[in-house]
Parts: C-alpha cells; structure tokens; sequence
C-alpha cells in the first residue's frame, strides 16, 4: 500500500519511527516531511499529504504533530479527505470501520511512540464496514 505521511516537528521522531514500521511492514511510504525537528508550520506538510490522498497518489495518510489537532484540522479542508485524530487504538479500528477515514492523525506529545505504532498497525490494517455507515460517509462531504 502506498502511504504519504507527515507532520511538524513535535512530530518529527514519531514520523521517522513510523515510516520505518510502514517500511518493513512492506509499505511504500512517500514523507512530506519535516525532515528534522527544528520548528515549522503544520500546514506545509499536511497540506501535501491530504493533497497526495485526495488525488489518490497514496491510499492514506498520516499525520503526526503535538496534539494532532493542528495536522487534522487542515487535512480535513480537502474535499475527499477524512482525517482523524486518533488516541487510542479502538478510536483508530472506528475511525476506518464507521467512518472510512483515510489520514490518521497521531497526537505524539499526549501517547506513547509504541501506542502511535498500535494504532497506526490497527488503522492501515482495518478496512471500511459499509453498510449502513455508507450513507453516513456520503453526506460527509459539503
């Protein structure tokens, strides 16, 4: 599966340890960045991943910042994007079960990087229910 992930710099060690879980799960990942932890604007980076999901160069997304507020946020301004902010492991089997989320956003100053890789496995790893969530996501978009 082709994954596009990002963040900001209080994200940046849980992007770097994730990327390479993604990796040598056999995974193609694409990294919007940052490449180091000196201070930068979430939107650069989560801009590009949304962007990457939307257009469908990656199936998902990840985003990873300090509380994953910021990173969700502005994913979730590209129309076909459902970005999730995800803290526990039952959130991110939900966010793809009931509501076919597509980017994973990771709050890396509140969770540990072991329950970030949980709940990252649990996202990529679960698939959308349909059924009757289906009508529900339709009516997501404006």
């Amino acid at each position: 599966m082709k994954i596009a992930i990002g963040g900001d710099h209080a994200g940046f060690t849980y992007k770097q340890e994730i990327s390479t879980l993604l990796t040598s799960l056999g995974h193609e990942v694409t990294d919007f960045g940052p490449f180091s932890d000196a201070s930068v604007d979430y939107p650069d980076f989560a801009h590009p991943v949304a962007l990457a999901v939307e257009k469908k160069d990656c199936e998902l997304g990840i985003l990873i910042c300090g509380s994953g507020n910021g990173v969700a946020i502005t994913a979730n301004k590209h129309q076909g994007i459902r970005a999730a902010l995800c803290w526990l492991n039952e959130l991110g089997a939900l966010a793809r079960q009931h509501n076919n989320a597509n980017v994973l956003c990771l709050p890396a100053r509140f969770i540990s990087l072991e329950l970030a890789k949980q709940i990252t496995t649990t996202f990529i790893q679960t698939a959308f229910e349909g059924g009757r969530h289906e009508n529900r996501v339709n009516k997501i978009a404006c």
